[in-house]
């Protein structure tokens, strides 16, 4: 007697059809009809009666029944115990103006992660946790801080101001500037003393500093984002105090999940601290 020939019977048993059960097991119904006559052969008793609509159970394939299910079931779970453990699923929510080697620094160790299958949303769709900057975090979330950066300017290539080491904010005053649809801190730089010329809106940050090594204008934008291949000239601006923050965010209701643990794991040994001021930081506010 086969664990073949008892599945390809439960199936028949279960379905009430060898059409059905042959369905059920991806195979062809001659092979079900086959498995369940060796079967009846071997036990020496009529198992189905067959009709127009399928098949009836007879008293010893009730009889049956029970003992098959129970024998079919443990030999799954035999085999179950040498399956290795379902991957763990974690999805990570990213805002689109990354400093890309500092963000690719904490997806590899995540992407390399045998028991990790790792997916990559937007920052604003659903997921275990997000890299955003603080200012892009919600009143519900902890905080957990990665780096921070400061802003710089970013000049066409044969700009006047191209000659001076840094720049003053006064010297924006003038500049036809190109607009970042995804500058974070857009709020806390709208009073300079002077209304910028916009002369273009990026929706993109690579858009905004291809527009600026065209000449169309300049763009100011966090350090971190502007390429190091660029040949549009990069400039501090040596009174500008505003920096970003960028971070891990997640629900504190989440803290406990395996997913956020996994994603603060490869924070390196800072973790427990960074999470203890995340955690000040979400009950002050």
């Amino acid at each position: 007697m086969e664990l073949r020939e008892l599945r390809y019977f439960l199936a028949v048993y279960e379905t009430g059809s060898v059409t059905a059960a042959a369905r059920r097991c991806f195979i062809s119904q001659p092979s079900i009809s086959a498995a369940l006559a060796a079967l009846e052969r071997e036990l020496e008793t009529i198992l189905f009666v067959r009709h127009r609509k399928g098949v009836a159970a007879t008293a010893a394939a009730d009889a049956l029944y029970g003992r098959a299910r129970r024998l079919v079931d443990d030999a799954l779970s035999l085999k179950a115990l040498f399956e290795p453990p379902p991957l763990a699923r974690m999805t990570l929510g990213l805002m689109r103006s990354l400093d890309i080697p500092r963000a690719l620094a904490i997806l590899k160790p995540l992407a390399a992660n045998p028991d990790v299958q790792l997916s990559l949303v937007e920052a604003h769709e659903a997921c275990d946790a997000r890299i955003v900057s603080r200012a892009m975090a919600g009143e519900a979330e902890a905080f957990v801080p990665l780096w921070s950066e400061a802003y710089v300017v970013a000049l066409p290539p044969r700009h006047e101001l191209r000659f001076k080491a840094s720049l003053a904010l006064a010297d924006l005053e003038g500049l036809r500037l190109v607009a970042r649809c995804n500058c974070e801190n857009a709020a806390a730089t709208a009073d300079l003393g002077f209304r910028p010329e916009v002369v273009a809106v990026a929706t993109t940050e690579e858009w905004a500093i291809a527009l600026v090594e065209a000449g169309i204008g300049a763009t100011v934008l966090p350090e971190g984002v502007a390429p190091a291949d660029t040949t549009a000239v990069i400039r501090p601006i040596s009174d500008l105090g505003l920096r970003r923050e960028v971070g891990i965010a997640y629900r504190q209701t989440d803290a406990a999940s395996p997913a956020v643990a996994r994603i603060l794991a490869v924070l390196g040994d800072g973790t427990d601290e960074r999470r203890k001021r995340a955690r000040v930081g979400a009950r002050a506010a």
